[in-house]
């Protein structure tokens, strides 16, 4: 009785939100109240596939998305990216029967790597995809070593782990399961450094027995092929592999074989694309159909928006406060670009919790700013005196630099004063104060 009552409330809060503009984890809260572990009563289907990491979930179950509805298969995935267990048991529950036989032929999840194991305590993936760990808004989740035994509580029996070969936090979960462990990577290629480029390096100590790891060359951060020498662990062989990357031309090709066009040319978007064809092709889907579905496939969920202000088209690459490699990553992107005028918002740093901690800050590789193609830079936001200082000790010429307290005027500025292709960083959090003053 319990079940069905769950069941029917939340189909019924479901439209009841739907018609007030409110969340989609309001429905399953109400129906966790009245069965708590209404997860483990529901039928569900063989194929589950969840995704979780710092970043790149919402975009890698996007394309994964894309993958199983271009083979035909009926899916429901939580693409309003309430990721924790209210927004997921709403999901599931709205694609089920009243009698708790869930409808579609795969169930797709977006896991919160932090809240995973409250998911996954009755829901078992069979495809568990673990795409990164960075720091990411430490005041909430601390150090990457703790968000990596956080999952690792998450992991059952029966799970085939699907991981970042490139990650050593990841790809050491290997290690410690003995889950059957698919991996994916980015081999050798002309953009890849032998030094950390990043302010901080995670990748100095093995996850395993903590001693002193070696690289041979890092993609980015800690991602890329390191060995310990104390305790030999070291980065597996990938099953799924991109042999070729151009991020000029914005190709890439996937076992030496399967060419992809990517939408947008940057390497964590190359990431987020293999995973979704690791996980397709252990769908079995055809991997041809793969790259149909995939090739020049512009995320509609994701973190690039274009958008107008006055005469003046921008670009908006939205970036996780808190999360350093997030920016550090469009950083470099737009550094290599031609003549660039960078709108930087920075004036709430959380939606989820209050803080005024702009430690994280120090750890952005803000110097990447003092290329030559970087013209001018707008700041705005309640924090611009924080950035600023950051800016100074980066080098930056700060005679380039133009700051303002409110996103209006910042964006009033740049109507006229606009130079080269303009592009905004900023978080999911400040992102509505833009679309605000643009009229978007």
């Amino acid at each position: 009785m319990r079940k069905f009552l769950a069941i029917i409330i939340c189909k019924l809060a479901k439209r009841v939100c739907k018609l007030f503009g409110r969340g989609s984890s309001f429905p399953g809260q109400i129906a966790l109240k009245i069965c708590p572990d209404i997860l483990s009563r529901i039928d569900l289907p063989e194929n589950i596939i969840a995704v979780t990491g710092s970043n790149g979930k919402t975009s890698t179950v996007e394309m994964i998305h894309k993958i199983i509805e271009t083979a035909g298969l009926s899916y429901a995935y939580n693409y309003e990216g309430s990721n924790q267990i209210e927004g997921v048991t709403t999901l599931v529950l709205s694609n089920c029967s009243l009698g708790g036989k869930f409808d579609k032929d795969v169930l797709l999840l977006e896991a919160d790597e932090r809240y995973a194991k409250y998911i996954f305590k009755y829901i078992t993936p069979k495809y568990y995809v673990i795409n990164n760990l960075y720091r990411d808004q430490m005041t909430r989740n601390g150090d990457p070593e703790f968000v990596l035994s956080e999952i690792a509580k998450s992991i059952h029996e029966g799970a085939i782990l699907v991981l970042n070969a490139d990650d050593p936090l990841v790809s050491s979960l290997s290690v410690s399961y003995d889950n059957e462990a698919v991996f994916f990577g980015i081999e050798d290629n002309q953009y890849v450094s032998e030094e950390c480029q990043s302010i901080y390096d995670d990748g100095f100590y093995c996850p395993v027995c903590k001693k002193k790891m070696v690289y041979e060359y890092r993609h980015f951060a800690h991602v890329g092929k390191y060995e310990c020498l104390s305790c030999g662990y070291k980065r597996p062989d990938p099953d799924f592999y991109i042999s070729e990357m151009d991020l000029e031309e914005g190709k890439v090709i996937i076992n030496e074989e399967y060419q992809l066009d990517l939408a947008f040319n940057s390497i964590t978007n190359a990431y987020n694309v293999l995973a979704g064809f690791a996980v397709g092709s252990l769908l079995k889907i055809d991997q041809n159909l793969i790259c149909e579905a995939l090739s020049d496939y512009l995320i509609q969920n994701g973190r690039i928006k274009d958008f107008m202000i006055g005469d003046n088209k921008g670009t908006l690459l939205i970036s996780k406060h808190e999360n350093t490699t997030s920016y550090d990553r469009n950083l470099a992107y737009i550094s290599n670009k031609e003549e660039v005028t960078l709108l930087l918002i920075i004036d709430d740093i959380s939606r989820k919790y209050f803080t005024s901690d702009t430690s994280w800050l120090w750890d952005i590789k803000f110097e990447m700013l003092n290329s030559a193609n970087i013209v001018k830079i707008v700041v705005a936001g309640k924090y611009l005196s924080d950035v600023a200082i950051r800016f100074e000790y980066a080098g930056i010429d700060m005679n380039k630099v133009i700051c303002f307290k409110e996103v209006k005027d910042a964006v009033s500025y740049l109507r006229d004063n606009s130079e080269g292709q303009l592009y905004a960083l900023t978080c999911f959090s400040d992102e509505g104060k833009l679309w605000k003053e643009v009229g978007q």
